[in-house]
């Protein structure tokens, strides 16, 4: 008799939405799955900066620990949350195919991209964000913003502010990207943004079978990548690290980079390699960047900690 696949996810309505979407999969494959909610400390402290946290896993940790304590089977991420060395006993279970990996800005009034040199006041938590944003509009005033989608959006409408940036995967998922909004081209995201990961027990090789069709190779292989350079750089959500993998006839393009906490400081790296080749080019791409003007950056960001 087949057994009831806990799945395992925070409250907030994307999370609900990324664990649904492996539920519906599990169940076309013959696999009965249910939801069990539990609270992370990234979801009831909406006040502290991540960068202040501990950061590392504050969203998937209470996850972690109810896989452990076998309360749940598989747990449900997205991925760019996920800590690049997972703890003894879980592994990755599958990565969904990615959506769009691209940051977005949510404006008010005029978009700023038609005024960049009228001083401007745009909120975000994240540390990355604020430095590529600040690299480029040197002039403008950053903001922290914190909660989930849903809250960060009546933050901006409430607020002063006249902007704020967001994962557009995490808006296009639920339905909620705004009209007023436009994709941050230049913008390089997180390593593994715009993916879904499911993590299980090591030893649960029921829970690791249902999950493997529908594992999507190039996203894991491009995530892989990216995650490679930033546990090489020795970076989590506290440094601004960027990176971008994508594959295109036969081959993995890469783009990386590291900027200063306040942006004015930036080194990057890019990237082509046959994708038979591609296994170790986020350490190779993180070895070279550090060489280039990454490491003194680096150096920088952690006597600033």
């Amino acid at each position: 008799m087949n057994k009831v696949i806990r799945i395992g996810t925070r409250e907030s309505q994307l999370a609900v939405w990324q664990a649904t979407q492996v539920q519906n999969l599990l169940t076309q494959h013959g696999f009965a799955a249910e939801l069990v909610y539990i609270k992370s400390e990234g979801d009831i402290d909406l006040k502290t900066p991540l960068y202040e946290m501990g950061v590392q896993g504050i969203f998937t940790r209470s996850l972690d620990i109810a896989l452990l304590n076998e309360r749940i089977d598989i747990a449900v991420h997205s991925m760019k949350d996920v800590p690049t060395q997972l703890p003894k006993g879980i592994i990755t279970a599958a990565v969904l195919k990615r959506a769009s990996y691209k940051d977005l800005l949510v404006y008010k009034g005029e978009s700023p991209e038609t005024i960049a040199h009228t001083p401007l006041t745009i909120a975000t938590s994240s540390i990355r964000r604020k430095a590529q944003w600040l690299n480029r509009y040197p002039h403008h005033t950053i903001d922290n913003l914190r909660g989930n989608v849903n809250t960060r959006l009546q933050k901006l409408a409430d607020s002063h502010w006249n902007g704020a940036i967001f994962a557009a995967a995490g808006l296009e998922r639920i339905g909620l990207r705004p009209e007023n909004s436009i994709e941050l081209d230049w913008m390089l995201p997180a390593p593994a943004q715009g993916a879904i990961v499911v993590a299980c027990r090591s030893n649960d090789q029921y829970s690791l079978d249902a999950c493997k069709p529908f594992n999507d190779e190039h996203t894991a292989l491009c995530t892989a990548i990216e995650r490679d350079f930033l546990r090489a750089l020795l970076g989590g959500c506290s440094t601004p690290i960027s990176a971008l993998a994508s594959i295109v006839d036969g081959q993995v393009h890469f783009e990386g980079n590291i900027l200063s906490l306040d942006g004015k400081e930036k080194a990057s790296i890019e990237k082509t390699i046959a994708i038979n080749n591609s296994n170790n080019l986020g350490v190779i791409a993180a070895k070279e960047l550090l060489e280039n003007g990454g490491q003194v950056i680096a150096d920088k960001i952690q006597h600033a900690k």
